[in-house]
């Protein structure tokens, strides 16, 4: 028997719906309002239909940019998945779970622009790094270590690590070790039986590590801001300076929406390919709205 929805769904959605128009729908209509509307000759925008702000996507400085963010967004994820994996596995296989689970979300009790400063701390000219190769003796002149696309993917891959660890631990918890130990019974290495048996069954963890980072990462502007100087310059970096600097509302308006669109293309892609559903239909929605945020800048 199926259940009968009750009288008072629709008024329970009610707050949920009500969120989501106000903070979610709300600013994305007006994001896409204003990609089509003229530029105000002091910011802000003239309420005048126009096409020159996505005229000026085709700039080369705006390709170049756009390719550097796909290619480090592309880079960082790999690396973050790749690390998350194995403490994933090791996690679920770890009698100190709770522990573990602690350690990991230990980062987001601290300021997300502190970490980012931690790390400047490390890799600067001054820094521990340097600091202690000079001590030793093996430099005389300080390595550059900041400022470049290394820096950025290396500081991108540490803050959002948690957001690949946490759903694949919370996947491999409930897979069974038991498979493992019979593929390799039947002659499977171990590297092997967990490609070939274990990877297959956690998909949907993998699925939701793998765009629960790149999403963010796509669309991140504080990172390369502070770490990546030049090299590091990302979409992010130039709808914030559109918005702040140059007061081309427009302009900033249709590459966001450029952003929202490819991130949430890519994200229906991804899913399309899986013969098994990664995400649910929630977690899906959560995706989307992701997109968005991503799209205005990230953080």
């Amino acid at each position: 028997m199926t259940a009968r929805p009750t009288k008072g769904g629709a008024l329970y959605a009610l707050p949920n719906a009500l969120w989501l128009t106000f903070f979610f729908l709300a600013p994305l209509l007006i994001i896409v309002a204003y990609s089509f509307m003229k530029k105000g000759l002091y910011g802000g925008v003239e309420n005048e239909f126009s096409l020159r702000a996505y005229a000026l996507l085709a700039n080369a400085g705006i390709v170049k940019v756009a390719f550097r963010t796909l290619l480090v967004a592309l880079a960082a994820t790999a690396l973050t998945i790749l690390i998350a994996l194995p403490v994933g596995y090791n996690m679920a296989r770890s009698k100190n779970q709770t522990l573990k689970l602690f350690l990991v979300i230990v980062p987001f009790w601290t300021n997300f622009l502190i970490r980012i400063y931690a790390w400047i701390a490390i890799l600067g000219n001054e820094g521990t790094i340097n600091g202690f190769l000079r001590s030793v003796g093996l430099i005389s002149d300080p390595i550059h270590l900041m400022y470049n696309q290394g820096a950025v993917i290396l500081v991108l891959v540490y803050m959002y690590l948690p957001y690949a660890v946490l759903p694949l631990f919370s996947t491999m918890d409930k897979f069974d070790f038991i498979l493992l130990d019979a593929a390799r019974d039947l002659g499977a290495g171990k590297l092997e039986s967990i490609v070939k048996v274990m990877l297959p069954n956690v998909r949907s963890g993998l699925v939701t590590a793998v765009l629960f980072t790149f999403i963010p990462i796509f669309g991140a502007y504080a990172v390369p801001l502070l770490v990546g100087g030049k090299d590091g310059y990302m979409l992010g970096n130039v709808i914030a300076d559109q918005v702040m600097k140059v007061r081309d509302w427009p302009f900033a308006s249709s590459i966001s929406m450029v952003v929202t669109f490819v991130s949430t293309i890519g994200v229906l892609l991804f899913l399309a390919r899986q013969k098994r559903p990664g995400v649910s239909k929630e977690q899906a929605a959560a995706l989307a709205a992701e997109a968005a945020v991503a799209a205005g800048g990230g953080r």
